[in-house]
């Protein structure tokens, strides 16, 4: 590997990362908030630790190879939520310990939206945009947005966009230049975050509000300004816009650059993922309003409004939440938390397996019925008719198969820390998902499990931020034989 050029980069985007602390700052002057010296002491750690890296290898050039961007993409990610973890631990408002400073700060770069802070409405208005940037920052993918500069530092982006982006075909890009891309995605992703902004403040959000909560929305997070989340602004327009952009954020960037660039809104329905994304939708949507009202928990308009948010929400792994839904009839939460499962889109901010995924192992299900009625059959893959590689299918699978281990690895350490199993498992599939909320102990805030749990919770977070395999692979000691 080019240990200088990786530290390069490294220092770099550690630097970068470090001006983000500096916009808390001006919210906390136009509040009179006493939060700036935290951040400006956090901004002052992580820019030297970045230059300190970038130092010694500032005039080291090359191209990173596929190991190297594996590399710098996981150790980057870890990086930033360690430094990230700062402001948090040093707030006087919080007074959290490293661990669960370092909890919240994975959970927001990874947009999960689980939490350990209490009491948000009375938190400083700094802090609380803070972890709503973390989201928005770890939405779009700072990686991703960074690979924007490596031209300009002498060092080419591929490798990092692959090991970086979420989905089953990762060498496919919007445009012939990876830098390209990287802006495309960046501006698609702007563009739908200010259009979100505006619908919530003319909804009746304050603008901090509106803001704050079109970071998180967009970036499928979760994180609120508020307790009660959404449910804080008993609002059914406000709730209509937020499932809105939940839904356009789950579906890949790819389809919103096409029919922005191509100025035809068919492309979405054209696209299987994007079809399928829609029926599970609706199918959740029906399942649940159904059954909120024939239990007799709501009339018919609660069950409505309130069943197609919370369903939206968390299929989509956002996380907010308009009412205790852990406390409805016990099949729908489990139900809910299984249609996580399937999560948005590939190459959305979604978590969860993703959409495409669960598509080919279904079309490669139903191959396998049909070879045993005839053996002999050639029957190939086929998405908007092109035909999925077989390498890529058995891909899928081994994914799922190391995705379930994984699951139950760490359902298996929570059990052994002393939770209860709705919790282990809520949590391990809130965790990995990125979903954020989960059931039992963990149904609204995860203060109260262990050190243990959460450290666990974090490496499940940032397994399921990076596709497992990205992570994983580290582990191999084939990655480091030369």
């Amino acid at each position: 590997m080019h240990i200088a050029v990786i530290a390069r980069v490294l220092g770099m985007l550690l630097m970068i990362f470090s001006f983000t602390m500096l916009s808390p700052i001006i919210v906390s002057s136009i509040y009179g908030e006493l939060t700036s010296s935290t951040f400006l002491i956090a901004f002052a750690i992580t820019l030297l630790s970045g230059l300190l890296f970038w130092l010694p290898a500032m005039r080291k050039k090359g191209e990173l190879r596929t190991r190297d961007g594996f590399f710098v993409t996981v150790f980057f990610w870890l990086v930033l939520s360690t430094f990230g973890a700062l402001p948090l631990w040093l707030s006087d408002a919080l007074q959290l310990s490293f661990v669960d400073s370092l909890f919240e700060s994975v959970s927001g770069l990874t947009t999960t939206g689980a939490t350990v802070i209490s009491g948000l409405d009375t938190l400083p208005k700094s802090i609380l945009f803070y972890r709503q940037q973390l989201q928005w920052l770890g939405g779009i993918g700072i990686v991703v947005i960074a690979v924007a500069i490596l031209p300009m530092l002498g060092i080419g982006g591929m490798q990092m966009y692959r090991a970086e982006t979420p989905g089953p075909l990762k060498d496919s890009k919007l445009t012939p230049r990876i830098a390209e891309t990287a802006n495309v995605l960046f501006k698609i992703y702007l563009t739908i975050t200010i259009l979100c902004a505006l619908a919530y403040n003319l909804a009746g959000m304050s603008v901090f509000d509106a803001i704050s909560h079109s970071f998180s929305t967009v970036a499928i997070g979760g994180f609120s300004t508020h307790d009660e989340s959404i449910g804080f602004f008993n609002s059914d327009l406000i709730m209509g816009i937020c499932a809105f952009f939940m839904v356009v954020s789950g579906l890949n960037f790819a389809l919103h650059y096409l029919a922005w660039h191509n100025r035809r809104l068919s492309f979405y329905w054209a696209d299987p993922e994007a079809r399928m994304y829609i029926y599970l939708l609706i199918f959740g949507m029906a399942v649940t309003c159904l059954y909120l009202y024939f239990s007799g928990t709501y009339d018919w308009e609660s069950s409505v409004s309130l069943g197609v948010f919370q369903l939206v929400s968390i299929m989509t792994t956002t996380g907010f939440t308009t009412t205790d839904f852990n406390s409805w009839p016990t099949f729908l939460p489990f139900f809910l938390i299984f249609l996580s499962f399937f999560g948005a889109c590939a190459g959305s901010t979604g978590g969860g397996i993703k959409i495409g995924r669960m598509l080919i192992m279904a079309q490669q299900g139903i191959r396998e019925v049909y070879r045993l009625i005839h053996p002999n059959a050639l029957l190939p893959i086929k998405i908007q008719n092109q035909r999925i590689p077989d390498r890529v299918a058995d891909a899928i699978w081994a994914f799922f198969g190391v995705y379930l281990a994984v699951f139950y690895i760490m359902v298996l350490l929570l059990l052994a820390s002393g939770l209860d199993f709705v919790t282990a498992w809520s949590a391990t599939a809130a965790a990995l998902n990125n979903l954020g909320p989960g059931l039992g102990s963990v149904a609204t805030n995860y203060a109260d499990i262990g050190v243990f749990a959460k450290s666990v919770l974090c490496w499940g977070m940032l397994l399921g931020r990076l596709e497992i395999f990205t992570l994983l692979v580290l582990f191999m000691p084939t990655f480091w034989k030369n």
